[in-house]
């Protein structure tokens, strides 16, 4: 029983191990990035994921707008990506050592009545980044306008607590959830009210707004949140019974 409890543990062990190592080591793809929304990266305030103020919503101004083939209808709000500059294609637009680990915060749209390889830059199914222009300012020159990049996802690094912000009507929650560390992008989420004692499936709406059909007034709001690798935390009475619609509310859980 003993080499068995040890054989198992050894088993477990590798599991683990070659689960980390696998993603540590995941494989870099090809894609191309350019950039919008200005040296203050102002212009990428707000955005198809529905964040606000992305700097509030904890995510600051290293984000992207992902084309259609990498958007996925919005599946992909909150993930985040690692980014270095091709230089064995553009070593003289590449600042060669460095790389980005950006938020995908907006989608960007195909322009069809561009070719694919001059200005339709984010035509399906090409998969691009359009950066904001400060981040992009770290792997390449400005003057590049576009360049080559290698990427790979990554797990988020967040500060403070998952966010939820709640705007919508009576027998209508629409939630915003922000500020998601681990994988970042959500694959379910569920609310349960202080009335009853069942978790509802909510839907997603769109980007990284979901909703609730249910009369939840005067109750207050939990949350269970699964991301896109599978794993689920659950926020508990995470808005008090007296909570608004517009008014935001910070758990203290995080991936």
């Amino acid at each position: 029983m003993e080499r068995l409890n040890l054989f198992t543990s050894f088993v477990l062990f590798l599991v683990l191990f070659t689960t980390k190592f696998s993603v540590a080591l995941a494989a870099w793809l090809q894609a191309h990035a350019t950039f919008y929304g200005g040296s203050d990266a102002s212009g990428t305030m707000g955005g198809a994921c529905g964040y606000g103020n992305l700097n509030t919503d904890g995510y600051g101004i290293k984000t992207a707008a992902l084309s259609t083939a990498l958007f996925n209808d919005g599946k992909s709000c909150g993930g985040c990506y690692q980014i270095v500059c091709d230089a064995t294609k553009v070593p003289q637009w590449c600042l060669k050592g460095t790389s980005i680990t950006i938020t995908a915060t907006n989608f960007c749209p195909p322009n069809y009545a561009l070719p694919s390889n001059n200005g339709g830059w984010c035509n399906p199914p090409l998969p691009h980044f359009d950066m904001s222009q400060p981040a992009f300012q770290t792997i390449a020159l400005y003057k590049a306008g576009i360049v080559p990049i290698l990427y790979r996802k990554v797990g988020c690094k967040r500060s403070g607590g998952i966010r939820f912000t709640i705007s919508g009507k009576d027998y209508f929650e629409l939630v915003l959830i922000s500020n998601v560390g681990g994988a970042g992008d959500i694959s379910s989420v569920w609310i349960q009210g202080s009335n009853s004692n069942q978790w509802e499936t909510m839907s997603r709406n769109w980007g990284a707004n979901w909703q609730s059909l249910s009369y939840l007034n005067g109750q207050s709001l939990s949350f269970r949140v699964q991301s896109s690798n599978g794993r689920i935390v659950t926020a508990l009475n995470v808005a008090p019974s007296n909570w608004q619609f517009g008014q935001s509310f910070t758990s203290n859980i995080q991936f």
